[in-house]
């Protein structure tokens, strides 16, 4: 039996795409961004700290995807929920919903009191609050691009206390307002937990299948936590049943702009770009401070997870 297996990813020979010092102010980490093909470019929603440690959500655009350049300005955010005065706003994921962008963040009040915040835009210029949706202790919210049984239909994590193992869930609404119905993915009927802990990463993607979904899984050390990026095929119908996952890891830490920085050892993803030829582009996050390129065959991503399939 080999063990050398290709790569399902391949990292940008340049990379990191995106990092501090490009920033036109003085940042100290640009990571996790949310990322969509709006128009004839590509957009980067990313997670950017400045030196009063505040993470805020800010632009970045290219035409050929591998060369961004920053917004002069972070995008004009809208007024807080005033039951919920968030102080941080980063982890979006962006999901094309018709002709609007429905962007799902973490909204986060400056103590780790997070909740999920929904705000939408059409030209990502102007962008309008939905609703705070969830509960304190839940993020990694990701919006599925269509209705599923007449509800819209999300991925989430709830973790309540961040130092116990949490895993994904799967929750519905009739309006991105009020949410309900939540229940734990699963695999061969029981909850699925695949490292210590685990959440969404990409906007679940259709494919022959079902829905093709990437996340973030959470493994423990003597030296702290490593994260990397594993696949699944959730049900087309019931996206709570995982059909199977890749066993592998797919996105690991190796390099030095993922293994220092303000969060050691991470790669960390909110998107996954289909382009037309069947390719993904992936934009993750590095260490908490850079950004990186990915790229992959759907194809080949697809046939991993049903090497593990649901018997």
């Amino acid at each position: 039996m080999s063990f050398i297996k290709e790569r399902l990813l391949k990292k940008y020979e340049n990379n990191p795409v995106m990092s501090p010092d490009r920033m036109p102010i003085q940042a100290l980490y640009t990571f996790n961004p949310g990322a969509v093909k709006y128009k004839d470019e590509y957009i980067l929603m990313m997670d950017v700290t400045g030196t009063d440690d505040i993470h805020r959500i800010w632009l970045a655009r290219s035409k050929d995807g591998y060369h961004f350049t920053p917004d002069p300005q972070p995008p004009r955010w809208p007024a807080p929920d005033p039951t919920h005065p968030e102080v941080n706003t980063y982890d979006p994921r962006i999901t094309k919903f018709g002709d609007e962008y429905i962007i799902l963040y973490a909204s986060d009040l400056g103590q780790n009191e997070c909740r999920i915040g929904i705000i939408k835009t059409r030209d990502f210029k102007i962008f309008e609050r939905v609703s705070t949706a969830s509960e304190l202790g839940n993020r990694n919210g990701a919006l599925f691009p269509e209705k599923i049984n007449g509800l819209y239909c999300r991925l989430d994590r709830p973790f309540g206390d961040e130092q116990k193992p949490c895993s994904m869930w799967v929750s519905y609404s009739p309006d991105l307002v009020f949410w309900g119905k939540s229940q734990p993915v699963t695999y061969q009927g029981k909850p699925f937990m695949d490292g210590f802990k685990m959440g969404a990463g990409a906007v679940p993607i259709r494919v022959e299948e079902g829905w093709l979904e990437l996340y973030h899984t959470v493994s423990t050390t003597c030296n702290g936590f490593i994260y990397r990026i594993k696949a699944c095929i959730l049900d087309e119908k019931d996206p709570s049943k995982i059909l199977g996952y890749t066993k592998d890891f797919i996105l690991w830490p190796e390099y030095d702009y993922e293994n220092r920085g303000r969060v050691s050892n991470v790669t960390f993803i909110c998107n996954a770009l289909p382009e037309e030829d069947g390719s993904l582009k992936i934009y993750y996050g590095a260490a908490d401070t850079n950004i990186g390129l990915a790229t992959g065959s759907i194809r080949d991503i697809v046939n991993a997870c049903l090497e593990n399939r649901e018997s």
